[in-house]
């Protein structure tokens, strides 16, 4: 791999890490000035627009990027060109067409969402529970956020291809500060707008909430005028390489989007999973509580802590552990495409190894330190910790789907992708009513994990059959990283019990300082069982005791 693919995929790597670091740390703010129902009104806008965005953009970058660098390699510059061209009036017009359909339809997804006529209903009751102190949500409260937040649409997709075309040119660094300038823009545009409105001028919820989510049309904005800002900078550059063009293929534009769709498709898949089975819980999840006895108010609490508090936090280990095994795909498509089969099983191998030893211990340590992690980004709430202890786990499903998603495009059966997650949506959707209505907010989350399961439990299968992978090697290694993280979690745990001796987790500072402390306690234990039973150096290399030799560390 050449210097100058390395040096561009580090930058635009640096330049996703800080925009997802940026995205979860926004929360803290912006939850001390919105509060749960704030929160969940903002994520009653958001999935939707995530599910539109991804249908509208997921793979898009990529797919472009990769049909580019294939036609510039032959020469053949006037091609990728000429995507470009009509991709942008294409993508222009699929934004359009996708904030019609949003802004139009969000009055019915908001009464799918907020049933007013079931509100009435169980209000009117004898067996309801007592009511938070709060602001109402409503069906025109929905309507208004999901409204505010569908302009984006106009301009991400069209925002997105040019992304992909700097990228098919090996050109990563537009794509990395556009992102993190979106990022940037939006927040301080959020958290600005959401403050002024809603503490100094003295609006309501509903305002503040929908200036937070237009934020994602001004982000938008400022990445945009980024990318223009490199296309005039570098214009002279790519017309000097159509100079250079061999003239010797002409493609139609049917050829074209024909390829790109066949390069997306399995990205939108993987993208929209998540958003979709968050979309089930709002479809279902306020309803069904209202249905055995909650009052609207502590639905939409209890919805807000589980589809965007929680869900947030389980989040960091996905994007961490997926980020390093998803680097280990392309050799398994080398390995399959010339049919090593030993290479391949090695590289199986080691990309579940670095999933599940990344992901396992941060899991335990989330499941452990739940409530002074939750006080820490939001406040200390016994739900909070409860939904958090039992949603860390499905950190490890996530994971292993997004991965296993990708390892079947590498071994080009990414068709079985669309079944599995249609099978783990229709588990989610069959048993998310029952499941909430013998456990409430727990349940939504078990309803999660067995979809999640479903679909992971096909791929899995697909790749042992058509990979013709034996999984006995990973099950021991999965035996053995399950006793490393076990005893992290008795180190951890008697560190816990201790430091909550002299501070309480029920403080945001001390809960900070117990979380770094037993944070530290658990990395330490976990990494030196690692190092000693060279198990690290197995998975990551000489570069761990290059790193120990650096820092000096006794091990």
């Amino acid at each position: 791999m050449s210097s100058k693919l390395l040096r561009g995929t580090f930058i635009l790597t640096l330049g996703t890490f800080i925009s997802k670091f940026l995205g979860l740390f926004y929360v803290i703010p912006f939850y001390a000035i919105v509060k749960d129902h704030g929160t969940a009104l903002y994520n009653f806008s958001y999935v939707p627009y995530t599910i539109f965005i991804s249908i509208a953009t997921a793979g898009v970058p990529l797919a472009v990027s990769k049909f580019i660098s294939k036609y510039n390699a032959l020469g053949e510059y006037k091609i990728g060109r000429k995507l470009f061209k009509s991709g942008l009036a294409v993508m222009l017009a699929s934004g359009i067409l996708s904030f019609l359909v949003l802004y139009f339809s969000a009055p019915l997804l908001a009464d799918i969402m907020i049933d007013d006529q079931q509100v009435a209903k169980v209000e009117s009751g004898e067996n309801v529970k007592a009511t938070p102190e709060g602001e109402e949500v409503t069906e025109a409260d929905v309507t208004t956020v999901i409204r505010a937040v569908s302009f984006a649409l106009i301009i991400v997709p069209f925002m997105s291809l040019i992304r992909g075309f700097f990228q098919g040119h090996q050109s990563m660094g537009p794509s990395a500060v556009s992102q993190v300038v979106e990022q940037v823009v939006r927040i301080v545009f959020l958290l600005a707008g959401a403050y002024i409105v809603y503490n100094i001028l003295g609006g309501s919820l509903v305002a503040a909430v929908s200036v937070a989510t237009f934020a994602a049309f001004v982000g938008a904005l400022g990445s945009l005028a980024v990318l223009i800002w490199y296309w005039y900078k570098r214009k002279p550059h790519l017309d000097k390489l159509l100079e250079q063009d061999k003239g010797t293929m002409d493609i139609s534009l049917r050829e074209m989007y024909k390829e790109i769709i066949i390069y997306a498709a399995p990205f939108i898949f993987v993208g929209i999973a998540n958003p979709l089975f968050q979309f089930i819980d709002q479809l279902t999840f306020t309803n069904a509580m209202m249905s055995i006895g909650h009052l609207k108010e502590e639905a939409v609490a209890a919805f807000s802590v589980l589809n965007f508090q929680t869900h947030k936090l389980v989040i960091i280990p996905v994007s961490l552990a997926t980020a390093f095994s998803l680097t280990l795909v392309p050799s398994i498509t080398k390995a399959f495409v010339e049919n090593d089969r030993k290479s391949l099983n090695r590289q199986l191998d080691q990309t579940f190894q670095v999933l599940l030893y990344l992901t396992v211990p941060a899991v335990v340590g989330l499941s452990l330190l739940a409530e002074p992690i939750f006080t820490v980004f939001y406040e200390n709430k016994p739900l909070g910790t409860e939904v958090l202890q039992t949603y860390a786990p499905v950190a490890i499903l996530f994971s292993l789907f997004a991965v296993t998603a990708a390892i079947l495009q590498g071994i080009n059966e990414q068709r079985f992708t669309i079944l599995s997650l249609l099978v783990g949506l229709l588990v989610k959707l069959t048993l998310n009513i029952p499941l909430i209505k013998l456990y409430e907010t727990q349940g939504a989350v078990l309803a999660t994990a067995l979809g999640y399961t479903a679909a992971i439990l096909i791929n899995m299968y697909v790749i042992r059959k058509y990979a013709k992978y034996p999984m006995r090697f990973v099950i021991r290694r999965i035996f053995l990283i399950g006793l490393f993280s076990a005893a992290m979690f008795i180190g951890t745990y008697i560190v816990y019990q201790g430091v909550l001796l002299i501070l309480s987790p029920e403080a945001k500072l001390q809960a900070l300082v117990i979380t770094a402390i037993c944070a530290v306690a658990g990395a330490a234990i976990y990494f030196y069982l690692g190092y000693r039973s060279n198990l690290i150096n197995l998975l990551f290399g000489e570069r761990v005791n290059r790193l120990l030799r650096k820092l000096r560390l006794p091990f």
